[in-house]
């Protein structure tokens, strides 16, 4: 399928555009890095039981499953990508005030629903503006998206240490503040123009590929990452809770956070070597173990007197747990699906890896108000299920890897 010509103005590259890319990706994961491992502790802060609390985080990611592919197709056809980015980080900006009202049920989770349709698009829509330069001026992606990972280690880290001086309730603050270095970042947002290719979650990309990947193999193997990816819910929304909860200060949780990220990282910088030859399912199989292994060893730390070292032994597994599934998804889309359409498998996989984490989600609160940390051994069979769709798909992978 032959792509569109570069008008032009398309062809000129934008002043600096690597180090504007760089500061887009850097203050877009500022304000990721603090929600994800604090908001839960805010909302804990604020009197809301873990029921309620699973509630407020699994909504919206049921919301954005629908709405994220719909503006990615909306920044797709708009004269220019970067006036789509602007304006939806500025919506976020507006709307993450609303955690600056009475906290009651009701408003938190209106809040919520009404900033992940306008937050969640950040990060694809800056990754197609950042594909955009590297298919036409042969800009590196490595070296502007690391910034965001970075940023993101740094909002893990000085989040602990901002909550253990100020306690949960700076939680909202460092979010607006974040959004609000997105959104000047953002004013120096790279014009592009409209993309010769739509972005990877862009719903008309996703209609007009998806039919052809509906094959056993496809569909067993995203499945699986999906619910493997899912079987992550417990440690996402309620693991800052727990170690609060037997007393481990906000700098330590930070830092515990930000070892799982650079645990990550690693796996990312030394996988090509250590794993360049292992067949992809394999790879699947190693990560699905991994999960395994950290929900069984995870309630066992604590009572075991392994104290913090075990934590942050355990949280290394997220390089096993996370990372070699992240990189075993992309490494079978490379292998099997045909470029023109890999963007409706990576539209395919998000949807299914947001609706199993939404559902798990849900579930983990009623989980952790019941059995607390042995509620991490409910993600054993989430996980275990991952694994069979794993192995069902390795029986009808494809003979030959497919044709460029």
């Amino acid at each position: 399928m032959s792509l569109p010509p570069l008008s032009p103005e398309q062809l000129v590259k934008p002043r600096h555009f690597e180090l504007r890319m760089s500061l887009i990706f850097g203050t877009l994961f500022l304000s990721l890095g603090t929600h994800l491992p604090y908001f839960p502790l805010w909302l804990q802060a604020k009197g809301f039981h873990a029921e309620q609390i699973a509630v407020i985080l699994a909504a919206p990611m049921f919301m954005r499953v629908v709405t994220t592919p719909l503006l990615t197709t909306l920044a797709d056809r708009a004269r220019d990508r970067a006036d789509v980015y602007i304006a939806l980080v500025a919506a976020a900006l507006l709307l993450s005030a609303g955690y600056f009202l009475t906290p009651t049920y009701a408003t938190v989770l209106a809040v919520s629903l009404a900033l992940t349709i306008v937050w969640t698009p950040h990060s694809p829509i800056a990754d197609s503006l950042a594909l955009s330069g590297v298919r036409r001026f042969g800009s590196n992606y490595a070296s502007m998206r690391k910034w965001g990972s970075i940023c993101y280690l740094c909002a893990n880290v000085a989040g602990g240490f901002i909550l253990a001086a100020t306690g949960p309730q700076a939680v909202p603050v460092i979010i607006f503040l974040a959004l609000g270095a997105a959104f000047v970042a953002g004013l120096a947002a790279p014009r592009m123009g409209r993309p010769r290719k739509a972005s990877p979650l862009s719903a008309v990309e996703i209609q007009h590929a998806a039919p052809s990947l509906f094959n056993a193999y496809f569909l067993y193997f995203t499945l699986g990452v999906g619910i493997i990816t899912a079987s992550h819910a417990f440690l996402y929304g309620f693991v800052s809770i727990y170690w609060k909860s037997i007393g481990l200060s906000d700098s330590v949780v930070g830092l515990l956070w930000a070892w799982g990220v650079v645990s990550e990282v690693c796996m990312f910088l030394f996988f090509n070597r250590i794993f360049a030859s292992v067949p992809v399912v394999r790879v699947m199989v190693i990560a699905g173990i991994g999960s395994i292994v950290r929900w069984i060893v995870f309630p066992l730390v604590w009572p075991l007197g392994l104290g913090i070292a075990g934590f942050f032994a355990v949280q290394s597994l997220h390089s096993v747990s996370v990372a070699m599934v992240l990189i075993g998804l992309q490494k079978m889309i490379g292998e099997t699906v045909s470029e023109e359409r890999t963007g409706a498998a990576q539209g395919i996989a998000y949807f299914f890896n947001g609706f199993f984490m939404a559902a798990v989600t849900l579930a983990s609160g009623p989980l952790y108000d019941r059995f607390g940390v042995d509620g991490f051994l409910a993600m054993i069979p989430i996980a275990i299920v991952g694994l069979v769709l794993i192995w069902l798909a390795a029986r009808s992978a494809p003979q030959h890897p497919v044709r460029r």
